[in-house]
């Protein structure tokens, strides 16, 4: 048997490292990263590590200056004031569109993480609210069946991850609020405009804890 078979290659893998790291925190707004740093880290290659690089500074989630030094953008007020604008205008739609389709075992499972992020809360696991967080969202979103919406949802979502999780190590978990009830009962009673309304307030709640660590 051929074990190479449906194996990603290096770069994919690298690359969905380099996503999850970002997406969940282990990395700060305006961290200076390597390339021969993170190999040495990942215990990769350095050709990997550039095209993850690429991939990620084209989705905006890295920044190459004029040195050439890869780094962790900064969050400013102007930032993320953009991130929101663009977020509220994309996420609630995609989680309205994920509802109207009606896709089998969706609604449990948003009740399954609902019930993740509320135990992270509760113990405070960081890690693994932003982690149940994300596939909350993103379980509904995947339903939408946009890929164009997705990305830009995505993206938005790899920019903001760093500055959430520095929201969160400096307040901790106790006040991370949510509409994710709110959501998962609109759905179970096919009340789309309330599910598209809740993830709206969801985001707004999430933004405004984040511009707490600016000041």
């Amino acid at each position: 048997m051929n074990r190479l078979v449906g194996k990603k290659p290096e770069h994919e893998t690298i690359y969905a490292q380099l996503r999850e790291q970002l997406l969940f925190g282990e990395f700060v707004p305006g961290q200076p990263l390597t390339i021969h740093g993170l190999a040495e880290s990942i215990g990769s290659g350095v050709t990997p590590i550039r095209e993850a690089i690429r991939r990620l500074t084209a989705e905006g989630a890295l920044v190459v200056r004029e040195n050439r030094r890869v780094e962790v953008p900064d969050m400013t007020y102007a930032r993320l004031e953009q991130i929101e604008l663009v977020r509220v205008s994309v996420e609630p739609v995609l989680a309205m569109m994920g509802a109207k389709n009606n896709v089998s075992g969706v609604a449990a499972e948003l009740e399954r993480l609902d019930q993740e992020v509320n135990h992270a809360i509760e113990v405070g696991d960081i890690r693994k609210y932003l982690e149940a967080n994300y596939r909350f969202h993103f379980t509904l979103y995947a339903a939408a069946d946009a890929e164009v919406l997705l990305r830009v949802a995505e993206s938005l979502w790899l920019q903001i991850g760093p500055a959430l999780r520095v929201g969160c190590g400096r307040f901790g978990t106790a006040n991370l609020v949510d509409q994710h009830h709110a959501a998962t009962v609109a759905l179970r009673v096919g009340d789309f405009e309330a599910v598209r309304s809740a993830f709206e307030e969801d985001i707004r709640q999430g933004m405004k804890f984040v511009s707490q660590t600016l000041k």
